[in-house]
């Protein structure tokens, strides 16, 4: 099958195979796991931080961010768009009792910083206090500009408020922003990287920050039930996902590009090539067939996220050939 549905569907390379079954392991609630431990010092370096946490996934990232800087009751600002605010089970409200302020995100995916200064809520008990502000980069495949995130890091200097980033995707912004990824990171009291999207890992997601923050956040994880035992088999792939992931994720945007300009070229379909600035492409059916679409790729053994608009995510295990049997597909589609 070719899997455009996301990139969280890439397949562990064999020597990230071969690096799990080899891992040196131990008991990672203890601390006493070496292959942990290595990923975490890794990443905190690599990224520009004093601690990392190896955690299961970007959500359980995202939770004990939003947990560690915001206590019961308080507030965090974040985008209507946020995957954290739409996509991860309203956990920082439900078991953080940290209350979202959504704010409708510009059409390049920032969140206007004066509408987020007008949503701070004023220093009174009949309001929630607002202690954070949560960024998302990329953010629907569309990277923020770095002079962006510095004017986030001044109006949050400005505001007495944290500011986390949400970088499931941070190496393909990095990529598109023709920087290292220290350039984005440096502005954030926290983030959050997902191992296993474009940089293919199987399994995990990485919370840097502080050498306090993560100790909150590492007491929050056990909490939750993500404290892992012999955990050092999984991050054996982080540590090679991380290390060299990055390196080729240039050939996801290409591909990308090249797949927007082919679905350009067909009248049935509905797409600013322009807009694609990484590894996800969003078309329309003009016909509004995205379902039967869908079905007949299916069929042909491909597989896409139906939708209004269409997601196709390119990703290390969707070659130059797999997109033009993709293309190929959607015009018999038409022709039928």
């Amino acid at each position: 099958m070719i899997d455009l549905r996301s990139d969280t569907v890439t397949r562990p390379t064999r020597k990230m195979r071969e690096a799990m079954a080899t891992a040196e392991v131990g008991d990672d609630v203890y601390g006493d796991d070496p292959t942990v431990n290595s990923l975490q010092a890794y990443a905190a370096e690599r990224l520009g931080f004093e601690s990392a946490l190896f955690t299961t996934t970007g959500t359980q990232a995202n939770l004990l961010a939003i947990m560690s800087h915001c206590g019961r009751g308080d507030e965090y600002l974040c985008g209507q768009a946020a995957h954290n605010y739409r996509y991860e089970g309203g956990g920082a409200a439900v078991l953080g009792s940290v209350q979202p302020q959504p704010i409708e995100n510009n059409p390049d995916g920032s969140i206007n910083l004066d509408k987020a200064r007008a949503a701070i809520k004023p220093d009174d008990f009949h309001y929630a206090m607002t202690r954070l502000l949560s960024l998302e980069n990329t953010i629907g495949g569309k990277v923020l500009s770095l002079d962006y995130q510095h004017q986030a890091r001044v109006f949050c200097d400005e505001n007495q408020l944290q500011l986390h980033l949400d970088g499931a995707r941070v190496f393909n912004a990095a990529v598109k922003s023709n920087c290292d990824v220290t350039e984005i990171t440096k502005h954030y009291d926290s983030v959050s990287v997902c191992l296993s999207k474009g940089l293919g890992a199987p399994v995990g997601s990485l919370l840097l920050g502080s050498k306090a923050f993560i100790e909150r956040a590492t007491r929050l994880r056990k909490m939750v039930g993500g404290g892992m035992r012999q955990a050092g088999i999984l991050a054996a792939a982080g540590r090679i996902a991380l290390e060299q992931g990055p390196l080729r994720l240039h050939e996801d945007h290409e591909n990308a590009e090249y797949l927007s300009a082919g679905l350009a070229e067909m009248s049935q379909m509905e797409i600013d090539p322009a807009k694609t600035q990484t590894n996800i492409v969003y078309a329309r059916c003009r016909a509004g067939q995205a379902m039967a679409l869908r079905d007949y790729l299916t069929d042909q053994g491909i597989l896409i996220t139906a939708g209004d608009p269409i997601r196709f995510v390119t990703h290390l295990d969707v070659s130059r050939a797999n997109v033009d049997q993709l293309l190929d597909a959607i015009r018999q589609f038409y022709q039928s």
